[in-house]
């Protein structure tokens, strides 16, 4: 009997999956779904829940259980991958539009999060991620320019990562991150497809040389409907 909610989990995920269930749609209440597999409500509440926890459905207190978009890009929480790796293994049309590509002094904030003692020359870019026609991720990069002397637009709309570590030869070692939830700044809703979204997704990466050198600070603002953050654990 303890099982029972599983069953149904995967049921309910495998029609979201095939479209059975439209993205924005109504699942039936918890007192039909409860009459249609035979089994108690709060059986079923925990299929819901555990719908919810891994993003197939929103549930709203009051009003009953709301199908997300299916449609959502894996983006890895471990390992360090650039946006080209990320989209070259699926079959989406994908291109970048450079906002802002410049040389800069890093002012306080910029200082702090690459840690810096005082300001120091570093490349500004920032870039639109655009995936099958939406424009879905605004990436904001800070690179130091003793470790990255020159940047062009066609790098930058290619892949940075790629040119640094072939053409540069700059051993990229790891990254710290941190994930958090956000609301959208004048800036996302002008430069993102938003469709009435609030909240962004912001992923801030931390990146180190081999040497533990902190070399550049990131700011990658997703939307939140568009991807899932993933990661794979094992227990020692």
């Amino acid at each position: 009997m303890s099982n029972i909610y599983l069953s149904i989990y995967r049921e309910l995920a495998q029609q979201i999956e095939k479209g059975k269930w439209k993205t924005g749609g109504k699942l039936p209440s918890e007192k039909e779904l409860s009459e249609h597999y035979g089994t108690s409500r709060e059986t079923v509440r925990k299929a819901l829940n555990l719908l919810s926890q891994n993003g197939y459905i929103q549930k709203i207190k009051g009003k009953g259980s709301f199908v997300l978009g299916f449609n959502r890009y894996d983006f890895p929480v471990s390992g360090l991958v650039g946006f080209k790796e990320l989209l070259s293994k699926t079959k989406k049309s994908w291109k970048t539009y450079i906002h802002v590509l410049k040389p800069a002094i890093s002012d306080p904030c910029i200082s702090s999060q690459l840690g810096l003692k005082r300001p120091e020359p570093i490349w500004e870019v920032v870039r639109v991620r655009e995936i099958d026609g939406e424009k879905i991720i605004l990436d904001k990069d800070y690179f130091r320019q003793e470790y990255v002397p020159v940047l062009t637009e066609d790098v930058c709309k290619d892949s940075i990562y790629e040119y640094l570590e072939k053409k540069c030869s700059l051993p990229i070692s790891f990254a710290k991150k941190v994930i958090t939830i956000e609301r959208m700044t004048e800036e996302d809703r002008q430069l993102l497809d938003h469709q009435e979204e609030s909240y962004v997704a912001v992923v801030r990466n931390y990146v180190f040389l081999e040497d533990n050198t902190l070399f550049q600070y990131t700011e990658s603002r997703h939307r939140p409907d568009k991807f899932r953050f993933v990661d794979f654990a094992r227990r020692n």
